[in-house]
């Protein structure tokens, strides 16, 4: 059943010479509740403007999205954001950063302290609950963000490369929380990447996108998150079928960039 609708979506931005970027062109996706769903593809894609039509962020141009049938303009409570920096309230605690939302909307203190006190105890941080956030290294930091965003319980949690600046080790620690997470709370979840291994280990559905117009070029779907939420996320990785799509996807994506290249220097 569909949860969310893409529709033709189109978004082009019109520049002060007269030009214009059509940064994404008669995109179409149905995406249904609890999907797991992984975006990659060259730069200059439209994967960012994409997740920020999504978020409300920017007004798309041409074509319609819809969550639940209702239409979306602008940001709102059920569709939550985490970026590649965790974007969080840095004169404030861990406790008070998770907190937030709940406190915005007018949540008794009781209700809070157990929705701040469950969701830091899943992301393992219960005890640096009165830290200050600049004490955290990037990786607990991210574990805040996912934290924050969850605790406005939103129907689809969207991800702009939110491992990327993270060290290889505590990057693979947090796939396998965002893996823990997808499973426990059955949200939705649309995580871009610029690594074709995360895409392939955190896509139930895995998208590659295509520029100039920014556009849905093939889609693939996997059974690695799902065996790597029950296994050793290693093990998946060396799995030949991995390989394989992974050695696919890439050659598909150098073909991209090199077609980007030679027109530009045309």
């Amino acid at each position: 059943m569909t949860f969310l609708s893409i529709n033709n979506l189109s978004m082009r931005f019109d520049l002060p010479n007269g030009s214009h970027v059509q940064a994404l062109k008669d995109v179409s996706l149905e995406i249904g509740k609890g999907e797991l769903i992984s975006v990659l593809g060259p730069s200059g894609c439209g994967k960012s403007t994409l997740l920020n039509i999504l978020a409300g962020f920017l007004s798309h141009t041409g074509g319609s999205v819809t969550l639940n049938d209702v239409p979306v303009t602008q940001p709102g409570a059920e569709r939550g954001m985490v970026f590649q920096q965790g974007a969080l309230f840095e004169w404030m605690s861990v406790r008070e950063n998770v907190e937030f939302g709940p406190r915005m909307k007018g949540m008794p203190e009781t209700d809070r302290n157990t929705i701040v006190d469950n969701l830091l105890n899943t992301v393992g941080l219960r005890s640096f609950k009165e830290k200050a956030v600049y004490e955290l290294s990037g990786g607990m930091q991210q574990r805040v963000a996912l934290a924050r965003c969850l605790a406005n319980d939103p129907d689809v949690i969207l991800m702009d490369e939110p491992l990327g600046a993270l060290d290889a080790l505590t990057r693979e620690k947090m796939q396998g929380l965002v893996l823990n997470l997808w499973k426990e709370t059955g949200k939705t979840i649309i995580l871009i990447t610029h690594s074709v291994d995360e895409a392939l280990l955190l896509g139930e559905r895995l998208l590659v996108m295509a520029p100039r117009p920014g556009r849905i070029h093939k889609e693939y779907k996997l059974s690695f998150a799902e065996r790597a939420v029950k296994s050793d996320l290693r093990e998946v990785k060396e799995d030949p079928a991995f390989s394989e799509t992974k050695k696919e996807i890439l050659n598909m994506i150098w073909e991209m960039e090199e077609e980007i290249m030679s027109g530009s220097e045309q």
